[in-house]
């Protein structure tokens, strides 16, 4: 694995914490959202399928093929939901964040922003990337603009790219920010993060 990529995030408003068994329950109560999952295999519909998807967590992150965290709610301690860095390629200096999924209650709170912050943070400042992408279905648009929000660059569609279970056949929409980027993006979510931390509905 990457030197130093799976570690535990800590800001403010989140904490992001390697994934272990530990978390598993907490995680499980965290998906029981249907509205989640509308452009997601739906986790918390069927305990196997949410089985499945945590063991093969694990497993990503044991071989080291991917960096898996569950997101904590820094004043309660509450697990939120989870993320994760996937599509490594450290020869490159690149990979991308994905896999994000957060509880309802924590959706404008500053908690996606501060998630997204650390992470960032993490990759350019200390691992060294010049390139961060994200892709998302092309038809959420929530998720579309948010990460244009930050901003992240569009960089287009890549047609029929996946079969989600649940969902069916995506096209995904992706974007990046790379080293060039990063000073801007960092301000703006830096702003983002305080109208979080003041309890601004804009933030997240």
């Amino acid at each position: 694995m990457w030197d130093g990529l799976l570690r535990r995030l800590e800001g403010e408003i989140v904490v992001l914490e390697p994934l272990g068994a530990h978390h598993r329950d907490a995680l499980w109560l965290a998906a029981q959202h249907p509205e989640i999952w509308t452009w997601l295999t739906p986790l918390g519909d069927d305990e196997h399928v949410f089985d499945t998807w945590f063991q093969q967590a694990l497993a990503a992150a044991d071989a080291g093929s991917e960096a898996v965290f569950a997101t904590i709610d820094a004043h309660s301690g509450a697990v939120i939901g989870s993320t994760r860095y996937l599509a490594l390629r450290e020869p490159h200096r690149g990979l991308e964040i994905g896999w994000t999924w957060l509880a309802p209650a924590a959706w404008r709170t500053g908690a996606n922003a501060e998630a997204k912050l650390l992470m960032l943070e993490h990759a350019f400042g200390e691992l060294g990337c010049m390139r961060v992408e994200f892709k998302t279905d092309s038809r959420n648009e929530q998720s579309r603009n948010a990460l244009a929000a930050l901003p992240a660059q569009f960089e287009g569609i890549f047609r029929k790219h996946m079969v989600m279970p649940g969902v069916g056949v995506r096209d995904s929409a992706y974007f990046s920010i790379i080293d060039r980027d990063w000073p801007s993006v960092r301000a703006n979510l830096q702003r983002r993060v305080a109208r979080g931390r003041a309890g601004g509905s804009q933030a997240g």
